[in-house]
């Protein structure tokens, strides 16, 4: 109950925001719109995705759905936005997994989000923190986690194949040099779940969904994925300064529409997501533990494009498969 009241208060969070210049001119829908988010409700991806549905709706004055379409990664939701007709109306949820990983893991699979889409702008960067539960494993910070992976076998579990989590917990293990076995969730709310029921040894999970239980002692946080320390958990070094030098996985989100929508929508739709990012909306971002990350227009195509890329490359140097 108390997992459950945690992951509805997070988005209860996501309110109505009004808009003064909602009637502003341009490109407006004509019927409501829908936004597909690939993982289920309660996870940070789920969080952005209601922020960013909100940010588009206020500013466009046409209500925007959020469509939770979990499975495979990620490619069930990205597979349904591919199909939807290129008019605007229909708007993905993404991320570098979903654009640089899935490709690898699921080459077969019919949508490669890579080149089926066209970005309209980032909303935010988020930490994944490396967890321990206290009560399966002793180890406090990585150099001990990494010892007692040599000891005895240990489990991870991650918010889905291909996700950002697998991926930070796969390169943390080949860097480490150790191995563990690998269950996979189906998104955030399920791998804590496992993890408050000791299923599994430890997990990579989002700032969003992990801080909280992190901070009650539920889990002991040993390291975060990225580059700079996350705000939310100053005091968690990163895996860089905990004894992995060179380790990065960052995860950043974003909205994103099939590739031939018409430029007037692209543009429309890239102008509600600006008019929508004020001081209000970023501040929102903060309180559910995601930094603000506004690429500008003229480069986020190249950011994207970029990143996924690295993404791409490290699941294919990692030999990363589907399970």
């Amino acid at each position: 109950m108390r997992r459950r009241a945690t992951m509805l208060g997070l988005v209860g969070l996501v309110a109505p925001m009004a808009n003064p210049r909602a009637q502003e001119p341009g490109w407006r829908p004509d019927r409501p719109m829908r936004l597909i988010v690939t993982f289920p409700p309660g996870g940070v991806m789920d969080i952005c995705g209601r922020l960013g549905a909100e940010m588009i709706g206020a500013t466009l004055g046409q209500p925007v759905v959020v469509e939770n379409r979990a499975g495979a990664g990620g490619n069930v939701g990205t597979l349904a936005a591919a199909q939807s007709a290129p008019d605007g109306t229909t708007i993905l949820l993404g991320s570098p997994a979903i654009l640089g990983v899935n490709p690898v893991l699921y080459p077969r699979s019919g949508v490669d989000a890579s080149k089926d889409f066209v970005p309209l702008g980032t909303i935010g960067e988020v930490a994944n923190i490396l967890s321990v539960v206290p009560r399966r494993v002793q180890a406090t910070d990585v150099a001990a986690l990494i010892a007692e992976a040599k000891r005895r076998p240990l489990i991870f579990g991650s918010v889905g194949n291909g996700s950002s989590s697998h991926l930070a917990a796969a390169r943390f293990l080949r860097m480490a040099g150790i191995e563990a076995t690998h269950v996979p969730y189906r998104g955030s709310a399920p791998l804590v779940t496992a993890m408050l029921s000791g299923e599994v040894d430890f997990g990579f999970d989002s700032t969003a969904t992990s801080a909280a239980h992190i901070r009650s002692g539920a889990f002991r946080a040993l390291a975060a994925s990225t580059i700079r320390r996350a705000s939310a958990l100053p005091e968690v070094p990163t895996m860089a300064e905990a004894g992995l030098p060179g380790y990065e996985v960052g995860l950043w989100t974003g909205l994103f529409v099939r590739e031939a929508t018409p430029a007037p929508v692209l543009a429309a739709l890239r102008a509600a997501m600006a008019r929508g990012r004020t001081p209000e909306f970023e501040e929102r971002l903060r309180r559910v533990y995601v930094d603000p990350l506004a690429v500008p227009d003229a480069e986020v195509a190249g950011y994207v494009t970029r990143t996924s890329a690295q993404w791409r490359a490290m699941a294919e140097e990692m030999r990363l498969e589907a399970e």
